[in-house]
């Protein structure tokens, strides 16, 4: 599945270009686990269903289309279905952080910048640099690298601790709330540009699907660490 992923990202340079034509086609579609089934029967010499594809791509052209292919050509025997979902995630989340989004760029901050500032404006009141790492799912080091930065440019304040001052506590300038609110609306209509591919019933729809695999993850997650 990496050779469906893209190159690496490191959160300082995250960004998302308005990218691919896979989300017109709707990968996660409700044909795709039937049009999976039989790719893989027709590919192991097993006929496929009637009325099925006999690639198993459902007419797919994307680059993880392609992928599976050759996957089901050289190992016929491999249900390769976690590709057609994983290796499609891995790809978009790759093409969306391959360049800064441009509101983010004309106001000077990298996407890691501004999920700290939003995190710190929606709720509203101070957070340590360990809670902040928890709300933007970042390393502690990259959050101490980004919260300099920021307070060197005046867009956050920190307070120490009167019980401990190794623990400090972090909110928004003025300007940084200003900056913010700003971005924030350009941002989303950008944002929006991106997804306008799926009308509004399938962004519902992958938004729904994402949601239930995501808190499968995070639950699998915490039963790890426990």
């Amino acid at each position: 599945m990496t050779a469906t992923q893209g190159q690496p990202v490191d959160g300082d340079d995250a960004g998302r270009p308005a990218g691919g034509d896979e989300g017109a086609r709707g990968p996660l579609g409700g044909d795709a686990a039937q049009a999976r089934s039989a790719g893989n029967k027709a590919a192991s010499g097993r006929p496929a269903p009637q009325g099925g594809d006999a690639r198993g791509d459902g007419g797919r052209t994307d680059t993880v289309a392609a992928v599976v292919r050759r996957w089901q050509a050289v190992r016929p025997e491999l249900d390769t279905g976690p590709v057609e979902i994983i290796g499609r995630v891995n790809r978009c989340a790759a093409l969306l952080q391959q360049a800064e989004d441009a509101p983010l760029r004309r106001a000077g901050l990298s996407r890691a910048e501004f999920d700290l500032l939003g995190a710190l404006r929606r709720t509203g009141h101070e957070l340590t640099p360990g809670e902040l790492a928890r709300e933007t799912f970042s390393s502690g080091t990259a959050v101490t690298k980004r919260v300099r930065q920021l307070t060197e440019r005046g867009l956050l304040e920190r307070r120490g601790d009167t019980r401990d001052r190794r623990v400090a506590h972090l909110s928004l300038s003025e300007a940084g709330r200003t900056l913010i609110d700003g971005v924030l609306p350009e941002q989303l209509a950008y944002e929006s540009a991106v997804l306008a591919a799926l009308d509004v019933d399938r962004q519902d729809q992958l938004a729904g699907l994402l949601s239930e695999l995501l808190s499968r993850l995070e639950e699998h997650t915490r039963a790890l660490r426990i």
